[in-house]
């Protein structure tokens, strides 16, 4: 019995939304990945709607931090602010 090849994944270009938001929280520890991946969606819907507050999104999205609140709403804001998105 043969199996295909995975598909190929096609990423997001360097200057989305999506791009951007995932990587503000890729250095944040979490317990599971699948908790930085909900923290990256949430923050991405913020940025989309700014309804509510940056401090709101991290707190909606459920993720298990291995850091602070405090301390992932900091790192968030620099890597948006690096990127040129407002926090």
């Amino acid at each position: 019995m043969t199996t295909k090849p995975p598909s190929p994944v096609q990423e997001y270009p360097a200057d989305s939304l999506e791009r951007i938001a995932y990587q503000s929280v890729s250095t944040i520890p979490t317990q599971e990945p699948n908790d930085q991946n909900r923290l990256g969606y949430h923050i991405w819907r913020w940025l989309m709607t700014k309804q509510g507050t940056l401090e709101q999104a991290i707190a909606e999205s459920g993720a298990r931090l291995n850091v602070s609140k405090q301390d992932a709403l900091k790192t968030i804001r620099e890597a948006l602010a690096k990127r040129g998105a407002s926090a």
